[in-house]
């Protein structure tokens, strides 16, 4: 989800891309039909052992549906809420921006790229789109300054360059 935004993304809105939106879609359609078909089959065969009071496989068969209907829900509101951006470079940061900051105290240089949480590489400096660093650098600048607050203590970092 978009945590601040300039005026052309509203606050709600599901950033993602056209493969990533195609992704939420087909998972849906999978969620939606196949899956629902696969729970029916296994609710029918617990339900055909009888007694449901003490029918582990009806028990566990229900929460599955349970938990696949929410799964539902959750994915058509993303589908709804989706901003469609693309990896073009912006003036400001977002996703897939990739970044180049300076420690302002201790003049180290570090480059981040921000993917969404299920690219995560921290090897590769790919950092989350619901990190701390991400909320502190989400739709800023070249040249701009910023703190990240940490438990122990504030890094000030300024950015030097933006992809």
């Amino acid at each position: 989800m978009a945590k601040k935004t300039d005026q052309s993304i509203p606050e709600w809105a599901f950033l993602t891309t056209t493969e990533w939106l195609q992704k939420l879609k087909d998972e849906l359609q999978f969620l939606e039909w196949e899956r629902r078909i696969q729970i029916a089959a296994r609710l029918k065969e617990a339900i055909s052992y009888w007694d449901l009071s003490e029918n582990s496989e009806y028990a566990e068969s229900k929460e599955e549906q349970a938990f696949n209907e929410s799964k539902i829900v959750e994915v058509k509101k993303k589908i709804q809420t989706a901003h469609v951006i693309t990896e073009e470079k912006w003036s400001s940061i977002n996703l897939w921006s990739e970044v180049k900051l300076e420690n302002i105290i201790t003049w180290e240089k570090e480059k981040y790229k921000i993917v969404w949480t299920t690219e995560i590489d921290p090897f590769k400096w790919h950092i989350s789109n619901q990190s701390a660093l991400w909320d502190a650098l989400i739709w800023k600048k070249k040249w701009d300054e910023f703190i990240i607050d940490t438990h122990s203590w504030d890094i000030k970092y300024k950015i030097l360059s933006l992809n």
